[in-house]
Parts: C-alpha cells; structure tokens; sequence
C-alpha cells in the first residue's frame, strides 16, 4: 500500500527531472562551494554515479560571525558556470530577500536551510521566485511548523515545495542532530509534498552517513541530500560529515537495492 501511494502522488518538475514519483532523487556535493574546479571535477564524478542534482552552497549562514560565509556572487558564477561541464542540475542556499532573484537566475532549485525556516519574509520572496525550493525542517521544529512553512511559500505562488528532514536537537551527543524519520513519514502522510532526507548533517560523522540514507529510502524518501567532498580534511565546514566520492560510489547500488526492494529506483 505505501509504494502505491509513493508512486500516486503529485510530482515536482526539475529541468528534465520528476520528484515525488517512484525515482528516489540523488542530491549529492560539497557543503560550501570552494572553486570552479572543484565544481567541475567533482560533478563529473557524481553524474557517472547516477546522481541527478549537484548541492553546493555559495552562501552559508553560521553561528560565528568569524566563520567562513560562502564566496557569495563568485561561488554563483562558478556554478552556474560548471553545470555546462559536467550537466546536473544545481542548487544552493539562499539566505537573504536580497539575494532571491540574483540566486534564481543562477540555479535550478534554491534551498531554504533550517535556520530561515521561519524566515517569513524569505518565505514570501521565494513564493515569488518561478524556482523549485527545497524546505529544511528546523532542529527544533514541529511537523505543523514545518508544513505552515511550505504553506508561506505556496500562498506566495510557488507550488513546486520539497520538503526536507535533516534531524532534529536531542539530549544525544553521539549524533550531531537525531534524524527523525517517524516525522517525516508523518509529513508524507500529513502532506501531498515530495519529502527528501538530509542524512548527512543529521549524522555529522561520514560513518553513519550510509546507515541514515538507507533508513531514510526504506522509509518512503523522495530523495536524499548527501554531502561529497574530494578531500574532506581539507573542506572550509562540514568535512566531517561529507563521504569521498569512492565512499559515495560504493554506496550508490546499496541504495539502488534498497529501492528496488520497496517499488522504487534511483
């Protein structure tokens, strides 16, 4: 019966790409955009694997003002720019109303992180914007929140939403955020939405990242976010929880089973 309603229910449009049908959606690349080139080599490895949308974020909002913050404008250009090398579709953060029409004009999907779930303002913006956007759930979030946040960005006009888990604050230590996949199936039973799953940032260490994506598409995922990175002792944030490209390889036809195994493909 689940696998029917998956297939059942209403699809996103990405390009050449339908999400919320029976193709679980592979979203794969680097927290921050670092270079032209590591763009381009980088997704031309993932599309031989099979992964349909390069994530990769130009700007990045975080707790230190002293932290790295994206290369904005350049890291746009550059990969808007890559796309014609190695031909994924691409996405980014947007953070600021400012920033929304120039985004747009540079990627085919723009994803509202957790910490501007609530961000009305942007909220409407984006509702304004012709591009598909991707919702993150904050870590403290209830589901009623989270879809009152998708419904800001459809009354605003934007009808093409995908939701995003990404792990919810916890008393546990051992994981950076605790992925809550019984709140995401209720999203999709509560929702009409495609729903993807971030299991990267929920796990925080590369180790647990491949358990988490396997859960998350026996659970009814849409698709998943993972993080890639060439050299991740080397990576600007987040290296701790981005998979080698040969990690993410390996990975790829233990998913592919696993969607098989519930009516699904990659």
């Amino acid at each position: 019966m689940q696998s029917e309603a998956i297939i059942e229910r209403p699809e996103i449009r990405v390009g050449d790409l339908l999400l919320g049908g029976k193709q679980v959606v592979m979203m794969a690349g680097p927290c921050a955009i670092e270079s032209f080139d590591q763009l381009v080599s980088l997704g031309k490895q993932l599309a031989q694997m099979g992964i349909s949308v390069l994530r990769g974020s130009a700007y990045k909002p975080r707790t230190s003002p002293y932290s790295f913050q994206g290369f904005g404008k350049e890291a746009l250009k550059w990969h808007s720019e890559a796309k014609r090398e190695h031909g994924l579709l691409i996405e980014t953060e947007v953070l600021d109303t400012r920033d929304v029409e120039l985004v747009a004009e540079h990627v085919d999907l723009l994803r509202i992180g957790m910490r501007n779930m609530q961000n009305f303002a942007l909220l409407k913006e984006v509702g304004g914007c012709g591009k598909p956007v991707i919702l993150k759930r904050h870590i403290s979030a209830t589901l009623e929140e989270w879809l009152l946040s998708a419904e800001y960005l459809m009354a605003y006009g934007n009808s093409q939403v995908i939701l995003c888990e990404r792990g919810i604050r916890t008393f546990e230590t051992a994981t950076r955020s605790t992925l809550d996949l019984g709140t995401m199936v209720a999203a999709r039973l509560g929702s009409h939405l495609p729903l993807i799953v971030d299991p990267s940032h929920a796990a925080g260490k590369r180790e647990l990242v491949p358990s988490l994506a396997k859960a998350a598409i026996a659970a009814g995922a849409d698709g998943l976010l993972i993080e890639v990175h060439e050299c991740p002792s080397e990576a600007v944030c987040d290296g701790r929880q981005a998979l080698l490209p040969s990690d993410m390889a390996a990975l790829m036809p233990e998913l592919a089973a696993i969607a098989t195994a519930v009516g699904r493909r990659l």
